[in-house]
């Protein structure tokens, strides 16, 4: 501090050495100027007078040779001194700065003499002394320096600290960047910790001024690069060109192939001839592999290759010997809702559909009959070795139950069944596996009317049934239900015959009358003015009374009763009666064929005898 202050009184003394001497002849010449322009505040304060030249010469002359500590610029200054603690810096000021040793922790090797740049961050403290700081002005220089890299896309080093959440954390200027997992390669890496203490190059690809975020990318760097050699890859590639690569990734959809620089995709459908589930059934992550190009796309630079066709298609393979009718042997590998996919040799497949899969003319899911890796035997039914085709059937494996259908199904025979399905106008009835029926629902019971089967019966029950027709090369069953019994409306005819008398209950009403039933078998309408009873009022619901059978139509199942006629009757009875009585007295009042022919005589007489006279 003491050669500071003789290096002050040095300029000063320069200062005042060079300045001419004052003429008196400028005051004597304008005193009034000389007492306006005179400096009292020096005056007073005891200040000799120095000219204004000589003022602003020794103003240039510190402005030239100190630093304005007041400014918060970045300022490169010298290394003067080292003790335990402190680095005391020479920034060509008024006095030297002092720096803890802290900050200069990432050179160890800091010496007398060395330049660095500082920051003033106290101009002065208690004791006149400057306080610089080294980090902040590093901090604002590394700022100053990612800004120029990301500006000018210029490349930067930077050390790997660290792992963190989805990537590593690297020093670039002294500031924390992040780099994402995804930008460290461009191909997948599964390992992060190899990179941890590596320095490696870097591009800052973005800047977030309000959070101070930084990120860089190792990736960005070789993928220019890269594109070139893609470019001058795809340029010499060829369709059908096989190559050497190596497994990079494995997706569920395919596989990802490094043939040196470019990247091709192996579709999960060009891996194998055969079916597979995905592809780490075939390779592996690092595997090396010959694969063929398929197809590639020069704007693109996309790459389809095969590693399936390195092989002859195995529909080439298939013996020659195989034709239609043959049985064959495979593993079930896909089952759809319409049949299933069976693989007969690797990577020849037949479909059998799910009408082959049974006699049953009902069709069902292909997974009730079987299920993915059965082993099944089936017969070849089409064969297209063009297409690349093949149709199978399992249930030509049994005889066909329909050979001798007339022999165990004759017209008239009964059976028993299992209801299978419905229809508006039926039920299919499953005599045997292949052997279905159909009753019409005219054809389920003798007495009941039914609107739909399923108020007759559920599907899975058990029914009686006798063979009504039988159409063999139509395949097709007509079977009945009631002819299983006899028909009860054939002893009813006589027992319900007309004017025949019943007592029965009123069970519904309805819009033209009134419902009864006799029995279980035997219903009764009523019309609704055959309701009327003998004091006028109407039958109701729930109320028994008497009737008369006035229909009986065995054919159409129909019977019409009456509870009016019943006293009705006794009415017409009398009436009768007295209509007999009237017609025998007028009988008896009649003249006889005897008195007629005497009274035509005696006619005959007189009118003869006046003749006479």
């Amino acid at each position: 501090m003491a050669d500071k202050a003789k290096k002050e009184e040095a300029v000063v003394e320069e200062a005042v050495a060079t300045q001419p001497k004052q003429e008196i002849s400028a005051k004597e010449a304008n005193p009034e100027k000389f007492l306006k322009d005179f400096n009292w505040h020096n005056y007073e304060e005891g200040i000799d007078q120095v000219d204004e030249g000589q003022l602003k010469e020794f103003e240039k002359l510190v402005a030239e040779n100190f630093v304005d500590s007041l400014d918060d610029e970045v300022v490169v200054g010298e290394v003067v001194h080292l003790t335990d603690r402190d680095a005391i810096i020479d920034i060509n000021a008024k006095s030297e700065g002092v720096i803890s040793l802290n900050e200069f922790r990432y050179n160890p090797n800091l010496k007398v003499g060395d330049k660095v740049e500082v920051l003033i961050d106290v101009r002065e403290d208690a004791t006149g002394q400057l306080i610089l700081s080294h980090r902040k002005a590093r901090t604002i220089k590394a700022w100053d320096r990612v800004n120029k890299a990301h500006d000018e896309g210029t490349v930067v080093n930077g050390f790997v600290k660290c792992r963190t959440k989805g990537g590593m954390i690297v020093d670039v200027f002294g500031i924390e960047a992040f780099l994402p997992g995804s930008q460290i390669d461009v191909k997948p890496i599964r390992d992060y910790d190899v990179y941890v203490g590596k320095t490696m190059e870097f591009k800052i690809v973005k800047i977030n001024h309000e959070f101070k975020n930084v990120v860089v990318s190792h990736k960005a760097l070789i993928e220019a690069d890269i594109e070139e050699q893609k470019k001058e890859i795809i340029g010499q590639l060829e369709k059908g060109q096989v190559l050497e690569g190596v497994v990079k990734n494995v997706t569920s959809y395919g596989v990802f192939v490094d043939l040196g620089g470019v990247d091709g995709l192996i579709h999960i459908t060009d891996l194998s001839w055969s079916r597979i589930n995905h592809p780490n059934e075939i390779v592996e992550l690092d595997q090396k592999l010959n694969v063929v190009i398929l197809d590639f796309d020069e704007d693109k630079t996309r790459i389809q290759l095969g590693l399936k066709q390195l092989n002859p298609h195995p529909w080439e393979a298939l013996g020659q010997e195989l034709k239609v009718g043959d049985k064959v042997k495979g593993k079930v590998v896909v089952i759809a809702d319409y049949g299933a996919f069976i693989e007969v040799a690797e990577g020849v497949e037949g479909l059998i559909h799910v009408s082959e899969m049974s006699w049953s003319t009902h069709l069902r899911s292909a997974q009730d009959f079987v299920n993915v890796g059965d082993e099944v035997e089936a017969v070849v039914l089409t064969l297209d070795r063009e297409e690349r085709k093949m149709s199978l059937g399992i249930k030509q494996m049994t005889p066909d139950p329909w050979t001798d259908i007339t022999s165990k199904y004759p017209v008239g025979s009964k059976h028993k069944g299992i209801v299978r399905n419905f229809t508006n106008f039926g039920v299919f009835v499953e005599l045997e596996e292949g052997i279905d029926g159909l009753i019409y629902i005219s054809d389920l019971s003798w007495t009941k009317k039914i609107k739909h089967p399923s108020e007759f019966t559920n599907i899975g029950d058990k029914l009686e049934v006798v063979v009504l027709e039988l159409d063999v090369e139509g395949r097709k069953l007509s079977l009945g239900h009631k002819q299983t019994t006899d028909n009860p409306w054939d002893k009813y005819e006589d027992e319900f015959a007309l004017g025949t008398k019943h007592t029965a209950t009123i069970d519904e009403m309805v819009d033209k009358g009134a419902v009864i039933n006799f029995n279980e078998d035997i219903s009764a309408f009523v019309p609704k003015r055959h309701l009327e009873k003998e004091d006028g009022s109407e039958l109701k619901k729930g109320e028994e009374a008497e009737f008369v059978i006035i229909e009986f139509n065995k054919e159409f199942k129909k019977v019409v009763a009456s509870h009016m006629s019943v006293h009705k009757e006794e009415e017409a009875k009398i009436v009768k009666q007295a209509a007999k009585a009237a017609a025998q007295q007028a009988e008896e009042a009649k003249p006889t064929l005897g008195d007629a022919n005497a009274k035509l005589q005696e006619i005959k007489d007189r009118m003869e005898g006046k003749k006479k006279k």
